[in-house]
């Protein structure tokens, strides 16, 4: 019976280690600081050849957009809203209706006030992706961007 058991460990922990966990988008983080009251955050998504993921500007109904939410914090205010590129847009029959998306990489920018010259930008990004075949549920990434 030791054996057995022994046996079924084995074979689940083999199997458990050979489970591939997919990770098609990679997230990369800079900043450019204006002068000492201004600052642009940059957040880069790369993404791997036939993934895509989806922009901030999708109708409701449809796929998760990309998303991002900022801390609050006393040493910077939001400028504006966080900015993206054209998307390009298509009809998506399992949705129903037009999506935006991006392949490859895109370029998120949101511009910050600085209060005393320089800041730690938190937050959270959340995101999904997907290719033809599959979708990936969303995804949440916690980010921590220093501004110098």
């Amino acid at each position: 019976m030791k054996k057995l058991i022994l046996a079924a460990l084995t074979f689940f922990i083999s199997t458990a280690s050979y489970a591939q966990i997919i990770t098609p988008v990679k997230w990369a983080y800079g900043t450019k600081k204006i002068n000492n009251k201004q600052a642009v955050v940059f957040i880069t998504a790369t993404i791997d050849n036939g993934w895509h993921i989806y922009s901030q500007h999708v109708a409701d109904g449809g796929p998760a957009k990309t998303s991002f939410r900022f801390d609050k914090s006393d040493n910077y205010t939001l400028n504006g809203s966080t900015t993206e590129p054209k998307a390009i847009s298509k009809y998506e029959g399992v949705f129903g209706m037009n999506v935006q998306y991006f392949v490859r990489s895109v370029l998120f920018q949101q511009k910050i006030k600085l209060k005393n010259g320089q800041a730690l930008v938190k937050g959270t990004l959340s995101y999904m992706a997907c290719n033809d075949h599959e979708c990936l549920p969303p995804e949440a990434v916690d980010f921590r961007i220093p501004i110098k």
